[in-house]
């Protein structure tokens, strides 16, 4: 077991400055852009199971040949209520839900801990597609972990054990010196999966399906749990 502080050093000596009273706005172009698309997402084709959709949307997604489809940016908070967001990759679909891996010590890990709850949001521009997940999260099974981690490349598996992710760095070489020494330690592919990382489930509460359509007058579906059923609502776009 590696004992490393969880949370990185504030920097010192950088002042904050407030912008100055008046100061203008840029407004940045394209913001105009309008949706190439027009397809219409009636309520009537809707299944009752947002994981359903979520499925079909992903599988066309994939057919579409776009980039990292799994690539979502996942909002976390601290006990405070105070946000942060990154991008990560989703690694599972689940009947219960949706599961990215990650150390457990950085920051999303910590924050999970103070505040078991997160969102998450997929955008795929070439279909148009937005989907915006929010729920409870929970870890994985240590068996659920251990069978996604050896199914990672052993320069990733390295890589997992070399990273005291979201703590502070003197430089690039003192990471690779750790990297270096737990390749000596572990030379071949038997890389076990440190008991600092591993999986999360997030147990949607409210899943919302955006689709793109002319004139920004989008199609929104928010799917909303109630027990163990769903309802399901039109959104003004």
């Amino acid at each position: 077991m590696l004992d490393f502080p969880t949370r990185a050093p504030v920097a010192q000596g950088i002042e904050h400055r407030p912008p100055e009273p008046g100061a203008q706005v840029r407004i940045l172009p394209g913001a105009h852009v309008g949706s190439d698309h027009d397809q219409a997402l009636e309520l009537a084709s809707l299944p009752s199971d947002p994981v359903v959709l979520f499925r079909r949307w992903y599988e066309d997604a994939e057919r579409s040949g776009i980039q990292l489809p799994t690539a979502m940016a996942l909002a976390t908070a601290a006990a405070d209520g105070r946000p942060s967001i990154r991008h990560v990759l989703l690694r599972g679909i689940a009947d219960r839900g949706f599961v990215f891996y990650t150390n457990h010590g950085s920051r999303k890990g910590t924050e999970l801990a103070e505040n078991p709850r997160a969102a998450f949001s997929i955008y795929w521009r070439e279909l148009d597609r937005q989907i915006s997940v929010t729920g409870d999260v929970s870890q994985v099974s240590e068996e659920e972990s251990d069978a996604y981690f050896a199914t990672r490349p052993r320069e990733a598996r390295l890589g997992a054990w070399s990273s005291r992710q979201s703590t502070e760095l003197r430089s690039r070489d003192e990471l690779m010196e750790r990297f270096a020494a737990f390749d000596a330690e572990y030379p071949g592919d038997e890389v076990p999966r440190p008991s600092f990382w591993g999986g999360y489930l997030i147990d949607p509460i409210t899943v919302e399906f955006w689709q793109g359509r002319p004139h920004r007058l989008h199609d929104r579906f928010l799917y909303r749990r109630a027990g163990d059923r769903w309802t399901i609502r039109r959104l003004s776009p």
